[in-house]
């Protein structure tokens, strides 16, 4: 049964989170957990009779962790993140000072550091992390090749790349990354990002103004 992938905009500014299901499986997992995230993702385990086992994290900015603790604490799901953004993760207060004063983030502990090139199996498909640095220092893509898609968070978007002002942003790393690590993927791949519609690796690679092949 091929997999499902469920594309859930949520939180103050619509970062996309993706609850991939493979109802042959009962199985579930949550990519990115923005605010608010778990009511449209709870009515979805149950209509796919699916257990959330994994919630895999992006990075560690703040619309892609506010629904985390929440996720976290109803379903028990192992999460996934790259170290460099520890301190985001766990101490997420440091992000407040550049929020409106309503937005609280609570901590959520990481169960698994994930390193660029590490292979591993989820939902019965072969998996592989791949470290885009550069929007975030801990940022991460998330490709299967079997499923041909990548889930790239914040590193490239359809005609776009992400912002590199942020503390521990830099363009330079960004461009490299793109180049190195998503360029790199078979042409044909569906890439799903962290904000707006989907696009393919030969879409970015012939026409993304910010990283041109």
């Amino acid at each position: 049964m091929p997999l499902q992938i469920h594309v859930l905009p949520a939180g103050p500014i619509e970062t996309n989170a993706y609850l991939l299901t493979d109802a042959s499986r009962g199985e579930a997992v949550l990519i990115d957990a923005p605010g608010d995230v778990w009511t449209q993702v709870a009515p979805l385990l149950v209509a796919g009779k699916c257990r959330l086992l994994e919630l895999w994290l992006t990075h560690g900015h703040w619309d892609h962790m506010q629904g985390a603790a929440e996720v976290v604490a109803a379903t028990g799901a192992r999460v996934s993140a790259h170290f460099d953004d520890r301190i985001l993760l766990e101490t997420p207060g440091v992000m407040e000072v550049f929020l409106p004063s309503a937005i609280r983030l609570a901590p959520v502990r990481t169960d698994r550091w994930l390193v660029d090139g590490e292979r591993f199996e989820a939902l019965g498909r072969a998996w592989e992390a791949r470290h885009v640095p550069g929007h975030c220092p801990g940022s991460l893509l998330f490709w299967c090749e079997a499923q041909g898609a990548a889930f790239c968070g914040d590193a490239i978007f359809q005609g776009g790349v992400g912002r590199t002002d942020f503390p521990g942003g830099s363009m330079a790393m960004l461009e490299k990354s793109i180049r190195a690590r998503i360029y790199t993927l078979p042409k044909e791949t569906l890439l799903y990002p962290g904000h707006g519609a989907e696009t393919t690796v030969a879409a970015e690679r012939a026409g993304n103004p910010f990283v041109s092949d």
